[in-house]
């Protein structure tokens, strides 16, 4: 596992290490939100979030078709060792490009590698959205 060169993938399953990412770099594309959060160790780890507020299932199910792709393409060579990445995906990034979606996750990688996050979040408030 210490060979940064050719590091083994693997994906995140428990509920537990997704909300621990939730504490790490954050970095906002159109398409997406990159987490990365040090996981002691555990090599270079995966998971995709994606909500029922994009869209249907079918649509949802494509979106994380696409990101799983480029998290495997791109995770290897660029990913940040012994790190969790989350993706979150957004409104945009259906429509979006698969060629941009990629620019962007090398963007949003190099970012989080140089510890440039974006602002935290708003926390919410209430939890559901008010909206009518």
């Amino acid at each position: 596992m210490g060979d940064k060169g050719n590091q083994a993938v693997t994906v995140l399953r428990r509920r537990a290490d997704f909300l621990a990412a939730n504490r790490g770099v954050r970095v906002a594309r159109p398409g997406f939100v990159l987490l990365a959060f040090p996981n002691g160790g555990r090599g270079t780890r995966y998971g995709i979030t994606v909500t029922k507020r994009i869209g249907n299932a079918v649509v949802r199910n494509r979106m994380k078709r696409r990101f799983r792709e480029l998290l495997r393409a791109a995770l290897p060579k660029g990913g940040l060792p012994d790190h969790d990445h989350v993706l979150i995906g957004r409104e945009a990034g259906v429509e979006r490009d698969f060629e941009a979606l990629g620019k962007d996750l090398a963007e949003a990688l190099s970012r989080a590698a140089a510890g440039k996050g974006d602002a935290p979040r708003r926390p919410r408030h209430g939890g559901r959205s008010r909206r009518a």
